[in-house]
């Protein structure tokens, strides 16, 4: 096994998401370490054209997969794909985003190559010729850190946002197309389609600033001026537990311990008293701004900034005030 690192870059809509930047930051750091070189494989359709994407942060190889048996996302087809390459390269780690595919993804994969697996990751380090992971447990109330032993491929699942996206060197790599060597009628199940949210936003995953509300948002209609306020900073909506199970909002919006795991430049909750179990999921943003008219709800012991009063007034005069601003 050698000190190389092999990034996946996941695309969605036929772009390459923006957390391939972040995990070209991230084998930087272990590459600086192992002395290695960093190699990136992009499947799905347009991964050709995204590969110049990477290739100017200074990737050595970016292998392309782009056919019909890619064309659309299958946890058997593209484990086949990352699993044969890690083989051929003998790449000693893997990075992946820790999203819905980079989790599906890299679980499989890691099986089929013998490997061992380190999920949602927020740091990387290199010491005593080892790489070190740091990932929070306990809902975020600690951190641990993580180091392989044995000498089998490590994948790593980054969460978005948490590392800086790396910055380009000129430097352009070379791309390679390749077959994706699998039969499609072997392929037990096949995403056929993705709908995007409602509005076009971003998932609240990668956003950079996300509008949360909460129960106190009383009806799904009212969701239109948190809407408004992410729009104008071309943000997501999120939603607490409270809000989707009262049918405010829909499940894939809702931020917390069951629900989605955010780490946002900008977080603005709404309404949101600020239960342990919603803090779980956004406690790590970088600004965290509480609107609530209870001046003791616990959201305001985490909140860099608080407002207290109520939304639907504050909310309003906030967006109107940005406007003027932008």
């Amino acid at each position: 096994m050698t000190g190389d690192i092999l990034v996946f870059g996941e695309i969605r809509n036929g772009e390459l998401k923006k957390v391939a930047r972040e995990l070209v930051y991230g084998a930087r750091t272990i590459a600086a370490g192992t002395g290695g070189s960093i190699d990136a494989l992009i499947v799905g359709t347009g991964a050709e054209t995204e590969a110049a994407k990477l290739a100017s942060l200074g990737v050595r190889n970016i292998a392309v997969v782009d056919d019909e048996a890619t064309a659309n996302y299958s946890s058997e087809g593209y484990a086949t794909v990352l699993a044969d390459l890690v083989r051929e390269g003998d790449y000693g780690y893997i990075l992946l985003g820790a999203t819905a595919m980079g989790r599906d993804l890299g679980a499989r994969a890691v099986a089929k190559v013998d490997g061992v697996m380190f999920s949602d990751c927020v740091e990387l380090g290199f010491e005593d010729g080892a790489c070190i992971a740091r990932r929070p447990v306990y809902s975020g109330k600690l951190y641990v850190e993580i180091a392989p032993t044995g000498g089998r491929p490590v994948f790593i699942t980054i969460r978005p946002n948490n590392l800086p996206p790396a910055e380009e060197t000129g430097d352009g790599g070379e791309v390679t197309a390749r077959g994706a060597g699998i039969d499609l009628a072997a392929i037990r199940a096949i995403a056929t389609e993705i709908a995007p949210l409602a509005g076009g936003r971003p998932d609240v995953t990668e956003a950079d600033v996300i509008i949360s509300g909460g129960r106190a948002m009383k009806d799904a209609s009212n969701f239109k001026i948190l809407e408004d306020l992410a729009d104008l900073l071309g943000g997501a909506v999120g939603a607490s537990r409270a809000a989707v199970d009262a049918g405010f909002a829909e499940q894939p919006l809702q931020v917390g311990q069951t629900g989605k795991v955010v780490n946002p430049k900008l977080y603005i909750a709404c309404g949101i008293s600020g239960a342990i179990q919603h803090l779980a999921g956004m406690r790590t943003s970088k600004v965290i701004v509480a609107i609530n008219k209870d001046s003791n709800a616990p959201i305001f012991e985490k909140a860099h900034y608080g407002i207290v009063g109520n939304l639907f007034d504050v909310v309003p005069v906030l967006t109107e005030e940005i406007r003027k601003i932008l």
